[in-house]
């Protein structure tokens, strides 16, 4: 969907525009997508009661801290190197917890992020597990995704996160997953057919099966019973304790550069080279999606952005220039094993639906639905 499209339209408030699915305007010209985030943000974190926010939060702390009584550490935080993990780790330490930093490595790791992964546990002193994948067997996932040609390849990356902080919360005892999600900066949703359901692991395992015929060893994943297992019974929670403070990730950036030696990227989600290759190039060029638009959309709505400086920016390739992007295409090809003309053919395919194969999200949809009906009257 492009501009000279005469039925082309973008929001008069944030940039979402008729790229999105299931978009829709009211007489203001303000779009679904940003009038929902509004509606169902404003109360939970852009004008809440501060003083009712701090409550919650020294009750989030308390009850973290009873629960890890006794325990070598008392919550998870799950680190990618961007900001917003990198932050909660450190309201974690400020705040008296005894957080255990996790990161997974699929071996895309920006140097970038290493850095200012090991700068950071290094300051606050607190203990990292890395889990590395074997890259052989991820390779080869990778390349099954390829072939099937579905959206959301990324697929891989947040299953295997979600599914190695559930055993290290698991191995160490620990209920509480302090999250770097955050309604803030990322709480608008997503436009259907742009993402894939996250634990979905029968749809990874039958795209590995049907293209290559890819074994999984020793690839940690999660399904949706392994989910409701570590949420439902054994209360293991996922908490977005950024919804509890005051969060502007430009006032963040300047302390993590000031205290921590933290160097920031271009765009969201940039610390793994495949991300920001998979965002800044493969999404836009197969799929037509720019993750810019809900990612700057947010920020407008949130009074973080301004709306003219988000449409500048999208006027710019979702990279800090061409020749950034000229070399993570060559380092793209030489990992992955391919020609030029393969990554040709790959962009050219039409896409294909995750529901073309086995998948979880029905079975999913049920338990949501048994879920709110029983539990949420």
């Amino acid at each position: 969907m492009i501009a000279t499209d005469p039925h082309y339209q973008i929001c008069s408030r944030c940039i979402m525009d008729t790229s999105a699915a299931g978009i829709s305007f009211d007489a203001e010209g303000h779009c679904n997508f940003c009038t929902e985030f509004l509606e169902r943000s404003g109360a939970l974190v852009l004008n809440v009661d501060p003083e009712k926010r701090e409550r919650e939060l020294q009750a989030l702390v308390e009850r973290v801290k009873r629960e890890g009584k006794g325990k070598k550490y008392d919550c998870i935080v799950g680190v990618s190197g961007g900001v917003d993990s990198s932050w909660v780790l450190v309201e974690a330490v400020e705040m008296g917890l005894r957080p255990l930093a996790v990161h997974m490595d699929n071996g895309w790791n920006s140097e970038l992020a290493q850095s200012n992964i090991e700068n950071l546990v290094r300051t606050l002193g607190v203990d990292l597990v890395t889990h590395v994948i074997d890259w052989e067997e991820y390779r080869k996932l990778m390349q099954a995704f390829f072939d099937s040609h579905v959206i959301d390849i990324e697929l891989l990356y947040d299953n295997a996160m979600l599914a190695v902080n559930y055993q290290q919360a698991a191995k160490f005892g620990i209920r509480n997953i302090l999250a770097g999600t955050n309604q803030a900066t990322e709480g608008m949703r997503f436009p259907q057919g742009w993402n894939h359901l996250k634990f979905d692991r029968r749809n990874i395992v039958a795209i590995a099966r049907q293209f290559g015929r890819v074994k999984i060893d020793t690839f940690p994943s999660i399904g949706v019973l392994g989910f409701i297992y570590h949420e439902y019974i054994k209360k293991r929670r996922w908490i977005s304790v950024l919804d509890l403070i005051d969060y502007n990730k430009e006032d963040v950036l300047a302390a993590l550069e000031e205290s921590y030696r933290y160097r920031r990227y271009p765009y969201k989600h940039y610390e793994s080279v495949f991300t920001r290759f998979y965002q800044g190039y493969i999404l836009i060029e197969k799929f037509g999606v720019d993750k810019r638009r809900v990612h700057f959309s947010t920020l407008i709505a949130a009074g973080q952005m301004k709306r003219e400086d988000a449409m500048a920016n999208m006027e710019k390739i979702a990279y800090p220039s061409q020749k950034d992007l000229d070399a993570d295409i060559q380092y793209f090809l030489k990992k992955m094993n391919w020609s030029e003309q393969q990554l040709k053919d790959y962009l050219a395919a039409p896409p294909r639906l995750h529901a073309d194969y086995p998948s979880e999200a029905p079975l999913y949809e049920f338990f949501k639905k048994v879920y709110f009906k029983l539990f949420r009257r």
